[in-house]
């Protein structure tokens, strides 16, 4: 699965984006791994996996959007095949 996979998943579960996890961990002044994988999985009910790729986008957000990007270019439009 890649990253974008799961961001999407996560906001087709959750109807948020990574931008509100992002913001939320802020205002709650959650910045170490262990308290926000904690918050994630008990307040808002994100599994391990799910938890760790909103992780990367709190702490390195950069990276994460740059994952998010390249792995929109691997998925790119549908390939024509001819017959």
């Amino acid at each position: 699965m890649t990253y974008k996979a799961y961001i999407d998943n996560i906001r087709t579960k959750t109807g948020k984006g990574p931008e509100w996890f992002q913001a939320e961990a802020s205002r709650q002044g959650l910045s170490k791994y262990g308290e926000l994988l904690r918050w994630l999985k008990s307040d808002c009910q994100l599994g391990h996996g799910h938890a760790n790729a909103i992780i990367l986008y709190i702490q390195h957000p950069d990276v994460a959007r740059k994952k998010i990007a390249a792995d929109a270019r691997e998925d790119g439009p549908p390939r024509r095949t001819h017959a």
